[in-house]
């Protein structure tokens, strides 16, 4: 649209904001009055900290941008008031041009969107005990973190704290006490103590569920266990939990058979509960980890939301189509199963998913590796490939798997001497090694005693546009937040890149989907399925997670070789009100809050 047009509908609407109520008879022409200013206003649990409506100053005014307002709806020039918490006005372009505020934010030429919402964050670590301003992250435009895939640091008891580390790799070094029926709410309200830019909640792992039950043994609970993890779910869920989450490919999360998994997930149903699975295979047996999900789904009577969703290896690229078609039938049949994705052709995970998880059983994986004879198997057993486990190794093959990170110090207190691995390919630290890929992939873990991350090259860029066109698509990162001036080793682009990627490359560049149904699918898509009924839309009364970006330059930087890198074109972000971001600077500001799932129920 020309400067000429944009100037003509700031006049009309300046004009039509400085009227009574009572002058406004043209309605077809300017627009219904709504008195507490428009639709909405009274919605969302607004409250005394931001009370909507257009009478009285406004701490900040975002005018003149091209509102995207989270819903799919077409977007319009238009002004956006914050007072407080909460958004307090959205109008029209001119609407808010004579109301005092505190700070007015220029946007012409910008989109203006609700803050996004990531549903699959593994930022536990910093918002816990380190940097809370997981500047990766904000500078993307998320002002949510949602985590808990497999993991959490709570419901904990002893074998949970003696899994931390190799069991559960985020909680390395942590030492707080999260026991106790109210476990989960005190790890939510000590990530607040420690301050985070974004808001956040979380699921409860379902793999950290079965460790407090059953430690990391292999086979079926007994129903003394079992009754040990309805119990820890339920208090999860009363502790804000948004629902149980799993991680099937990663040992011993995945000895759980999908009856017990029923069992858990039903723990959850009564709270509002959601299901949300990295699934058991997204290669080989990719349609029938599909059906494992829904049938999980059915036995707890809860829906079911697909983590990462992708079809993994170049024998399986074909079966993206049928999985869509997988999802869409169990939907049209009337079962609630979705799905969430992010827009790169590899994914990331620890060096030790390249072994089969028998190996993990008992938390011994490191005395197998060490025995001769079961090393031995080991071995064999990745390179026969036709065992019944997720062989990432053989899917992306020793050239597609690359190094991210390795620990310092290996289990004997010694440095690792593995530093110098750090962004090689598998096939050439075999190659220095004088061993085959298996060989070198079992020493780099004896090094760092399994702490080590990869990135596996293994999908098909075809593919992730198809499944970012899906109407139940949702985004996420499968990514923490780092700052490139001190982070060390490397990591998945995604972590600084998801968000502004898809509004570059998939929206401005390729015409993949349209501006309006990306922010959708970034924000109230995801506070819709997480019963987030506040956020993700902006609506006088929601609490003001707003992003402010340039469509002509946003855009990823980071790359696999060199991941280190901001994202560019997000200019302002406020998260509860304040601004987090402003002209693209990160202001040290913490404002974020708890999020929780809809069967909260507060202590006492």
């Amino acid at each position: 649209m020309s400067e000429r047009i944009e100037g003509v509908m700031r006049m009309r609407a300046k004009f039509r904001a400085l009227l009574p109520c009572s002058a406004l008879g043209v309605v077809a022409l300017l627009g219904a009055c709504v008195e507490g200013g428009g639709p909405g206003s009274a919605g969302a649990g607004a409250g005394a900290s931001g009370s909507p409506g257009t009478d009285g100053p406004m701490d900040v005014v975002i005018e003149g941008g091209r509102v995207v307002d989270g819903t799919g709806a077409a977007w319009f020039h238009g002004d956006v008031g914050i007072r407080g918490d909460r958004i307090a006005a959205v109008t029209p372009a001119g609407g808010l041009a004579e109301v005092d505020a505190g700070t007015r934010v220029d946007a012409a030429g910008k989109v203006v969107a609700p803050g996004f919402i990531d549903i699959q964050s593994h930022a536990r670590g910093p918002l816990l005990s380190g940097d809370g301003r997981l500047l990766g992250k904000i500078t993307q435009g998320i002002t949510t973190e949602i985590m808990g895939e497999g993991w959490t640091n709570a419901p904990a008891n002893a074998n949970t704290d003696a899994g931390a580390g190799l069991v559960d790799p985020e909680a390395e070094g942590e030492r707080h006490d999260f026991s106790g029926p109210r476990g989960f709410d005190s790890w939510l309200n000590a990530m607040l103590a420690n301050g985070a830019s974004p808001n956040f909640g979380s699921f409860v792992g379902a793999t950290t569920i079965r460790v407090y039950a059953m430690g990391e043994a292999a086979g079926p609970a007994s129903e003394a266990q079992l009754d040990t993890m309805r119990m820890v779910t339920r208090w999860a869920m009363e502790g804000g939990a948004f629902g149980v989450a799993t991680a099937l490919i990663y040992p011993p999360g995945n000895f759980a058979s999908a009856e017990e998994l029923g069992e858990v997930v039903a723990a959850s149903a009564p709270y509002g509960g959601l299901y949300i699975t990295h699934m058991r295979s997204e290669a080989d047996r990719f349609l029938e980890a599909i059906d494992e999900a829904i049938e999980i789904g059915e036995r707890g009577g809860v829906p079911v939301e697909i983590y990462h969703l992708k079809a993994a290896g170049v024998r399986n690229h074909h079966k993206a189509a049928l999985a869509i078609a997988r999802i869409d039938s169990a939907r049209a049949a009337g079962f609630d199963v979705q799905a969430n994705m992010y827009p790169y052709t590899a994914g990331g995970t620890g060096l030790p998913a390249l072994l089969p998880p028998w190996a993990s059983e008992d938390g011994a994986l490191l005395d197998n590796l060490r025995d001769p004879g079961i090393r031995q198997r080991i071995h064999d057993e990745v390179l026969a490939d036709t065992a019944d486990w997720e062989n990432l190794g053989v899917l992306s093959t020793p050239e597609g798997v690359m190094i991210t990170s390795v620990a310092e110090v290996g289990p004997d207190g010694e440095p690792s001497g593995a530093g110098g691995f750090v962004g090689m390919r598998v096939a050439e630290v075999a190659e220095q090694m004088g061993l085959d890929w298996v060989d070198a992939v079992i020493e780099v873990i004896l090094m760092t005693g399994g702490q080590a991350g990869m990135i596996v090259f293994m999908m098909d860029e075809a593919n992730v546009a198809l499944q970012l066109q899906q109407p139940w698509i949702k985004i996420g990162t499968d990514a923490s937040g780092f700052d490139p001036d001190s982070v060390t080793g490397m990591a998945h682009p995604r972590s600084y890149g998801t968000y502004p990627r898809i509004l570059g490359k998939y929206v401005r560049d390729e015409s993949v989907i349209t501006l309006e149904d990306a922010i959708r699918k970034m924000t109230s898509a995801v506070a819709t399925r997480l019963s987030i009924h506040d956020r993700g839309v902006l609506r006088p009364g929601m609490y003001a997670d707003v992003v402010v970006f340039d469509p002509a330059t946003v855009a990823d930087r980071a790359t696999f070789e060199d991941p280190h890198q901001l994202s560019v074109g997000i200019e302002e972000v406020f998260v509860n009100g304040v601004g987090v971001l402003r002209g693209g600077e990160h202001t040290g500001a913490k404002p974020g809050r708890i999020v929780r799932g809809p069967g909260y129920r507060p202590a006492g």
